[in-house]
């Protein structure tokens, strides 16, 4: 009986200790209430932001390509949700316009944006990747860097500079330039002096004229001054913003020398390694938008503008007679063979680029072509 009733006390007295701790009671000897431990909040890890300098050969803010720097900082600044935040310098203010490349290779900027054909002294087979006389549309363009394997080319002619190049934008097929002369035959190129960069100022060259290379800021007071007799620039919409029908007679079109030209990103090496792979991603994504919106913005303008210059501004709109265009196509052939003669990387690209274009001429002609014959 005893030893059943010790049994049933210890039974009783353990279910009493357990209900007494559930309710937050500690049993000893002072019997104190104690408050239940509170969980704590994980720590807060500030978010760490990366600040990058970008160069550019544009004037600030400057419409649509400067504008492009300016878009392309913010959707990596919103997509990074400000962990990689890029300041835009326009050209002169941190460098040089055409000292960007320079500066970003040498890492005084992580990032540049500019057209690769303003470094062809640098690399001759950068031209390629900017814009080719009688080459591929900006459609094309595309096709041939994300899909057709240009990038792989671009990136192996950037990489002694230590820099990764990426397509940040295209004007889409140019105008064939301003001119203070009518151009009525090919011998009216001899001795004109114009601004035109790249493979097109060779071509030039090769018609009797002088190509110069200058920086878009310099442009207008050159033409005003008689420093040249021509320039070329992008199209009707950025060609209005810089006033350019105040002091040049003539618009010609098409655009020969640069139909679908590229403009670039281009990414210091050991700066875009440093990045954790996310921001690598943000980086890459955000170029390939920026590109988007800079033809969007091209093609949606500039028809309106060519009409307003010729119906307001009374710009004579002319179209390059076609023996000249025959003659131009004939030199651009010459130019491109001697470019690639001597620089295997660059023959190396023209291989890569002519076997594309000749593929996308093909299938453009029962579709692109076709459909815009429709129209008369």
């Amino acid at each position: 009986m005893e030893q059943n009733s010790r049994r049933d006390f210890l039974k009783t007295a353990g279910v009493a200790t357990a209900a007494a701790a559930a309710s937050g009671l500690v049993i000893g000897c002072s019997q104190e209430k104690t408050e239940a431990p509170k969980p704590q909040a994980p720590a807060v890890q500030p978010k760490k932001t990366i600040e990058w300098k970008m160069v550019t050969t544009w004037p600030p803010h400057f419409p649509i390509l400067g504008e492009g720097a300016d878009k392309l900082a913010e959707l990596i600044n919103v997509m990074s949700d400000g962990r990689l935040k890029v300041q835009v310098y326009g050209g002169g203010e941190l460098v040089p316009p055409l000292e960007a490349f320079d500066a970003v290779s040498q890492g005084t900027a992580q990032m540049g944006h500019g057209a690769a054909y303003y470094w062809a002294g640098k690399a001759p087979a950068a031209q390629f990747f900017a814009a080719v006389p009688f080459g591929l549309n900006a459609q094309g363009m595309n096709a041939w860097l994300y899909s057709g394997g240009g990038m792989a080319l671009w990136e192996e002619t950037y990489a002694k500079f230590n820099l990764i190049p990426m397509p940040a934008g295209n004007t889409g097929v140019q105008m064939g330039g301003w001119f203070n002369r009518e151009i009525k035959s090919i011998e009216d190129f001899k001795g004109l002096k114009m601004r035109i960069p790249g493979l097109g100022g060779k071509v030039l060259a090769k018609a009797g004229g002088t190509a110069i290379l200058s920086a878009g800021g310099e442009i207008y007071t050159n033409l005003e001054r008689g420093v040249i007799d021509a320039t070329e620039w992008v199209g009707p919409y950025n060609d209005y913003k810089m006033g350019f029908y105040k002091v040049a007679k003539y618009y010609y079109y098409p655009g020969w020398h640069e139909p679908g030209t590229v403009l670039e990103s281009f990414v210091n090496k050991d700066a875009f390694a440093a990045l954790p792979k996310d921001l690598q991603e943000v980086v890459r994504t955000a170029t390939i938008a920026a590109n988007m919106w800079m033809l969007c913005e091209s093609e949606a303008k500039n028809n309106f503008y060519l009409n307003k210059m010729v119906t307001e501004e009374g710009v004579q709109l002319k179209k390059f007679p076609d023996d000249v265009v025959v003659a131009l196509r004939q030199y651009s052939k010459e130019v491109l063979e001697e470019t690639v003669a001597n620089d295997p990387l660059s023959k190396k690209v023209y291989e890569s680029f002519l076997a594309f274009q000749k593929n996308a001429l093909a299938w453009s002609k029962i579709s692109e072509e076709a459909y815009y014959s429709l129209f008369g």
